[in-house]
């Protein structure tokens, strides 16, 4: 049986009545579908009550992507500038699930928001625009997402850390060229998470929960809109896909382990 795969979702306006609707990007159920090579579940925002019961169900989790921020009180963090997209329902899911999972050792794989998600699960703190920050680069979205390339192309390198699975990833080169599309950054590190990438102007880029008891990473870019061109972005996946596969090996046979005994 292929693995189960958790998806967290967003809630967002849809239609003339701007229905709160329970979403997440196709290129999560592709991906999914290709290199996980698991069966893609969307996770609404059902908040903390259910976590326990997802888990349960679950063989891996997937943190998305989106353009909306992390509320600012989850890290003590000022308000968010006029107009910025906050999603209040998804973070009261997301925040205890990401806990709970790598507390119970499901494989997690965060990317962007997923990331800065699980550095304020943890207990570290975000930088919310990064652009506006002295002696950084501009991280963000570009304006026009018409164009396709804005999505894929490379807008700048980052460094690994060597001797990590990232690097072995990549071949054990010393960099990498990635997408970068966020605001929103690492400002204080959580103390169980390990840096093991880095932008040009010092931006946290990847990182690991150490100590974790299955895959528990985290990428700042977006590995999902291009791993069909791009080798190390598939290969996230792949080494996401043993992940969940043990673990799914491992539910399956602890029944049979307790009716032995």
């Amino acid at each position: 049986m292929r693995p189960l795969i958790g998806i967290s979702c967003c809630v967002k306006g849809f239609g003339m009545f701007n229905t709160p609707n329970h979403a997440a990007s196709d290129s999560y159920v592709k991906v999914v579908l290709g290199p996980v090579g698991g069966l893609p579940i969307l996770l609404p925002c059902f908040g903390p009550d259910c976590v326990a019961e997802i888990l349960a169900r679950v063989d891996g989790l997937i943190f998305t992507g989106s353009r909306s921020n992390v509320w600012p009180e989850y890290y003590g963090g000022p308000p968010h500038a006029e107009g910025t997209p906050e999603d209040l329902r998804r973070d009261e899911t997301t925040l205890p699930l990401i806990r709970a999972a790598i507390e119970h050792g499901v494989p997690i794989l965060a990317i962007c928001r997923g990331m800065q998600e699980l550095n304020v699960a943890l207990g570290g703190s975000l930088d919310q625009r990064i652009q506006d920050l002295p002696d950084r680069i501009d991280h963000s979205t570009p304006s026009d997402q018409h164009i396709a390339l804005s999505r894929t192309a490379k807008a700048h390198d980052v460094s690994l850390l060597p001797g990590t699975l990232l690097a072995q990833l990549a071949g054990n080169r010393d960099r990498i060229p990635v997408n970068s599309l966020h605001n929103q950054g690492v400002q204080h590190l959580a103390p169980r998470l390990v840096a093991e990438a880095w932008a040009p102007d010092g931006t946290v880029e990847a990182v690991r929960v150490e100590g974790a008891k299955s895959f528990a990473h985290g990428v700042q870019w977006h590995p999902e809109y291009d791993w069909e061109r791009d080798s190390l972005s598939h290969d996230i996946f792949v080494a996401f896909r043993h992940a969940c596969t043990a673990w799914a090996e491992e539910k399956r046979r602890a029944p049979l382990q307790a009716a032995a005994e």
